[in-house]
């Protein structure tokens, strides 16, 4: 995946690049300091590497796939806020810093920043450009609502929790991916196609994720194992396996929802979770949604930079359990 490396130095290079005031100095020193943690900066090189398939060049990609990115970390920095997180990227998040006021202002100049660099895109594509970031950037907050009033409901169904899903994490790669596809005077078509493969892509990252968060190894995975179990989060797999409980299953269920002994509760609802086939399950759904987006890339033409989306594809869903 040295290709990675290279797209993504691009990228951090824009980011630091980055021209930001220097007063007030409580509104842009959070942005300076958030944007240094890093991250994978994947959104904006999905942007690079769709519009290569349709033939444009890295340098005219650039401003949008920047555009792209500074987007994502104004989510990022406000989803902080709403989940009270204490670290993002092992460094403390900007409300605990400073103060939950600062980074929501911190966060709202970072989206309009976004909006400024995409009007530096040359003017010819800026209409489609617009469009499709606007629509996106009013999905990411429904998805962001709707993510919060599961919090309060008593049973959330799989296609609720899967609109959910592709609201608020695979509607932003497929956007990424359109606006690249944009920039390489695309049709109309292949903009869709290459948006279908983004938007599945996410689900399978997601659905991924939920699986991970239970099953998968703390040292490969990167966070503590069961945190979305601990905090009674409903998932997908929490949700299916609602659906497959029997009475008495169903009442183990909700005991363990007020369990304080946590290792307990980790593992005895993996367990249960096992015996009812819910990772099993969650794991065919996972690849379903895979190869859907295999499906909608394979509609467009072949070619060496349509293989490296395939090689990131497979990057991202290859994470050890």
């Amino acid at each position: 995946m040295n290709f990675l490396n290279r797209y993504s130095n691009i990228i951090e290079k824009e980011v630091f690049d980055l021209v930001l005031p220097k007063q007030p100095a409580n509104l842009y020193e959070p942005l300076k300091y958030f944007l240094k943690l890093g991250g994978k900066r994947i959104r904006p090189i999905l942007t690079l590497l769709a519009g290569e398939i349709f033939g444009a060049k890295t340098e005219d990609l650039i401003k949008a796939a920047l555009a792209v990115e500074l987007f994502h970390n104004f989510t990022l920095i406000h989803d902080d806020i709403m989940d009270k997180a204490p670290l993002r990227r092992n460094q403390e998040t900007v409300h605990e810093r400073w103060n939950s006021s600062i980074a929501i202002l911190a966060g709202d100049v970072l989206f309009v920043k976004a909006y400024e660099v995409l009007g530096t895109c040359p003017e010819n594509f800026l209409k489609n450009l617009f469009s499709i970031f606007s629509k996106t950037a009013r999905e990411v907050c429904e998805g962001q609502q709707m993510d919060m009033d599961f919090e309060e409901k008593s049973s959330v169904t799989e296609a609720e929790y899967l609109e959910m899903i592709r609201l608020k994490t695979s509607v932003l790669l497929g956007c990424a991916l359109e606006m690249g596809a944009i920039m390489g005077n695309s049709s109309e078509k292949e903009r869709q196609n290459i948006y279908n493969f983004g938007i599945h892509i996410g689900l399978a990252f997601q659905i991924q994720d939920d699986i991970l968060d239970l099953f998968g190894d703390p040292e490969k995975v990167g966070k503590q194992i069961g945190g979305d179990v601990i905090c009674n989060k409903k998932t997908l797999l929490s949700i299916i396996a609602k659906s497959k409980a029997n009475e008495v299953d169903l009442k183990l269920l909700n005991s363990l929802q007020l369990d304080e002994n946590l290792e307990f509760k980790i593992k005895t609802t993996a367990n249960l979770y096992e015996r009812l086939g819910v990772r099993d399950y969650c794991e065919q759904k996972m690849i379903d949604h895979y190869n859907t987006s295999i499906n909608y890339l394979n509609k467009i033409e072949n070619n060496y930079s349509k293989k490296k989306l395939i090689n990131l594809a497979n990057y991202l869903l290859n994470r050890e359990y």
